[in-house]
């Protein structure tokens, strides 16, 4: 989870989008609050803090005020303006200063949530291409990297082994905090398969235990494996094992008469 400040004058906005936005299923959690840019350093002073929400006009110190003063402290904490102000002005300042985006109080619901998920994309490849340098590290920290990369990939598969049947990128992917694209490309570095085909051999082994088990039609197989269509299910059983889920029960038939 990514640690977030939220910075406005208001209490009843400040305290109604802390308690009720949901945070958490966007990667945020919420750091602290602060009535104004003052208060907002002095927590930084003892804080650490991925994010500020942050109202413009606001007393002692407003938000043009405070995104200076980090952009004066080199700060790479991202900035987002809530504001209930539309002037042009206001966004040219706020550009200056690096300021990510420029959401008016008024917005849809939606489009905070769509304004948090970009940032968390962004603070996501920034973070693990921290972690995952192009030069090579030290032997100490490679070691390191390898036993993080290691626990992320032994809980990617424990999830899919656990929800084979509807598991998708995006949710192993929200699981470990990661951008969908950086995990396809770390699952294939660290296994050899592409974690549609991982997913796959899963779902096939997992076919095979539930044909031995004559209480289960083909059909059902295939329903309690995530396919809709049973089609799908033989193409793909056939494909992988090269015999139909129906030749495969029979031969096990002829096996265990024998």
């Amino acid at each position: 989870m990514y640690k977030l400040l939220f910075v406005d004058d208001e209490y009843e906005i400040r305290s109604g989008l802390c308690r009720f936005f949901p945070w958490d299923e966007v990667g945020f959690e919420i750091a602290g609050q602060a009535e104004n840019g003052k208060q907002a350093l002095e927590f930084l002073q003892n804080h650490t803090v991925d994010v500020i929400l942050c109202d413009i006009k606001m007393p002692v110190m407003n938000g043009i005020e405070l995104a200076e003063e980090l952009y004066k402290q080199k700060s790479k904490i991202k900035i987002i303006f809530f504001s209930g102000h539309r002037e042009f002005e206001y966004a040219q300042k706020a550009l200056s200063f690096g300021v990510k985006s420029y959401v008016v109080k008024s917005t849809k619901f939606s489009e905070l949530v769509h304004v948090f998920e970009k940032v968390k994309d962004e603070l996501d490849q920034e973070t693990y291409a921290m972690e995952a340098p192009d030069k090579e590290p030290a032997a100490e920290d490679s070691e390191e990297v390898q036993n993080f990369y290691d626990r992320v990939i032994l809980t990617i598969k424990s999830h899919i082994k656990g929800h084979y049947r509807d598991v998708e990128l995006d949710d192993v992917a929200r699981l470990v905090h990661m951008h969908p694209n950086y995990v396809s490309k770390l699952f294939k570095k660290q296994t050899g398969q592409n974690f549609s085909d991982y997913l796959l051999a899963v779902r096939m082994e997992k076919a095979v235990e539930l044909l031995k088990d004559v209480r289960y039609r083909t059909l059902d197989v295939s329903a309690l494996l995530g396919y809709t269509n049973v089609k799908n299910f033989t193409r793909r059983f056939k494909s992988y094992y090269g015999k139909s889920p129906r030749a495969f029960r029979t031969n096990e038939s002829v096996t265990r008469g024998e």
